[in-house]
């Protein structure tokens, strides 16, 4: 198989240099420094789990360059994917299929603005890991898995194939038999806990400590699985339970990526987090109050980085 990744950060890099090891063609698309010195060295992963390293058939920043993909692995935040597929469009056929790991949920939806939705699977991923430095990712927490299937459920001869490839990769994985609610429960930790992160600037140990800012959390995740059920999504307070089981687990000094962002000064998923349950909300006449207050007071913030990042990319 020819396998694109799109996005070599901490998801790209991590599941990427797991497929580089197999006997399959696999094609990075970095940039800068990162690839650079992947172009050179090859790539690395500093694990929790045993440092491994490998070689993509192919790194580049030029789409003109990459082999036709049959499966392609978008590695990229949220908030890039749309551009990201808009660009590779001209370079792919009617058979690549195409996997989105993005956090959020709207990410097989925005894939359709772009590509045939019978070429587009659900996805998600679980694990912490980010570039260390150039051509190095550094994986620091979780086992790493994914999950996935078709967007109807039914476990097709490719979600196999697909399978296959990652036991071939020794990517610890799960064909989901509803992706829906499997990206809706990982949706409802991630975004019970970023915002608020970014708005107090604390890691996850003193947001529980805080009686007031776990009780937030608590309405936070409420208001999401209200909105979740009026999308048709099967999820319960069972499932805000068990997010809370996570949340109390979770190293205190923990801090979730698109918090990490904000705080930083970069673009984030805002507005695939927050801004989705308050914009999604409104059009189901639903009030969302907490997640309200959470996604105003970090817009500003927001698009004053985007307008910065904005003005770099031009130069």
């Amino acid at each position: 198989m020819n396998i694109l990744i799109y996005g070599i950060g901490g998801v790209g890099g991590y599941f990427g240099a797991k497929l580089a090891i197999t006997k399959h063609h696999i094609t990075f698309i970095a940039r800068g420094a990162h690839l650079e010195a992947i172009k050179k060295n090859g790539i690395t992963v500093k694990s929790i789990l045993g440092d491994f390293h490998s070689r993509p058939g192919l790194a580049t920043d030029d789409l003109k360059k990459i082999p036709a993909p049959d499966l392609v692995i978008f590695g990229v935040k949220s908030w890039q994917l749309a551009e990201a597929a808009k660009n590779l469009k001209p370079y792919v056929k009617s058979e690549t299929i195409f996997l989105p790991l993005q956090n959020g949920v709207k990410n097989s939806e925005i894939l359709m603005e772009f590509f045939p939705q019978n070429q587009i699977l659900g996805g998600l991923c679980n694990l912490i890991s980010f570039i260390e430095s150039p051509g190095v990712i550094r994986h620091s927490a979780f086992n790493p898995g994914i999950t996935f299937g078709e967007l109807n459920n039914i476990k097709t001869s490719r979600i196999q194939m697909i399978s296959d490839l990652f036991e071939e990769a020794g990517i610890k994985h799960l064909i989901a038999d509803d992706i829906h609610r499997e990206i809706w429960k990982k949706f409802l930790f991630i975004c019970t806990i970023s915002g608020l992160g970014g708005l107090t600037r604390v890691p996850i140990g003193a947001m529980r400590e805080s009686e007031y800012l776990y009780e937030m959390m608590q309405k936070t995740a409420h208001e999401i699985v209200l909105l979740a059920q009026a999308k048709g999504i099967n999820l319960d307070q069972n499932d805000v339970s068990r997010v809370f089981r996570i949340i109390n687990d979770q190293d205190p000094e923990s801090t979730a990526s698109t918090q990490r962002d904000l705080m930083e000064g970069r673009p984030s998923e805002l507005e695939t987090f927050n801004g989705y349950v308050v914009q999604e909300a409104r059009k189901e006449n639903i009030a969302v109050p907490v997640n309200t207050l959470i996604y105003e007071c970090l817009l500003p913030m927001e698009k004053r980085a985007r307008k910065i990042s904005a003005v770099k990319n031009r130069k």
